[in-house]
């Protein structure tokens, strides 16, 4: 018998998460497109999931402000359609709030996919907005975390 596939959640450049980006969130648009504001920000972190050496699902965390509370905002949270279902984005999920706790902030947010917003209020996330377009994205809502 295989044994199941093992995945670990590391800090990578942000070089090494735009195609998969590209190829999950912004398919069909250039590829400059999973190019983010803030990617080259010297306070963001790029966590990369890798299994075997590559990277199967990634996020960023950028210092924010959200209702002018100190803030970390998630972007860019992409699983590869072959390895999702296998707790990965929940791996990211914990990295980021144990990321919060060491930088001793309390709230997270993020614009999410109204596809998703299942699988954050799993996890704990509440709905702080009406439903919203992003023209490159598509439907999404606001959702927060209080940690």
């Amino acid at each position: 018998m295989l044994n199941p596939p093992t995945y670990s959640v590391q800090r990578v450049a942000a070089e090494e998460i735009v195609d998969l980006r590209h190829r999950v969130l912004r398919a069909g648009l250039p590829r400059q497109s999973a190019i983010f504001p803030g990617d080259d920000d010297g306070q963001t972190v790029h966590l990369g999931a890798l299994e075997s050496g590559k990277i199967v699902g990634c996020a960023t965390v950028l210092e924010s402000r959200f209702e002018d509370r100190p803030a970390l905002q998630i972007r860019g949270v992409a699983v590869d359609p072959g390895h999702r279902g296998r707790g990965i984005g929940r791996m990211l999920l914990v990295t980021i709030e144990r990321l919060a706790l060491e930088r001793e902030v309390k709230l997270l947010w993020a614009n999410c996919r109204t596809p998703a917003v299942e699988f954050y209020a799993k996890a704990g996330w509440s709905k702080v907005s009406d439903e919203f377009v992003i023209p490159t994205a598509g439907p999404h809502f606001k959702m927060i975390r209080r940690l």
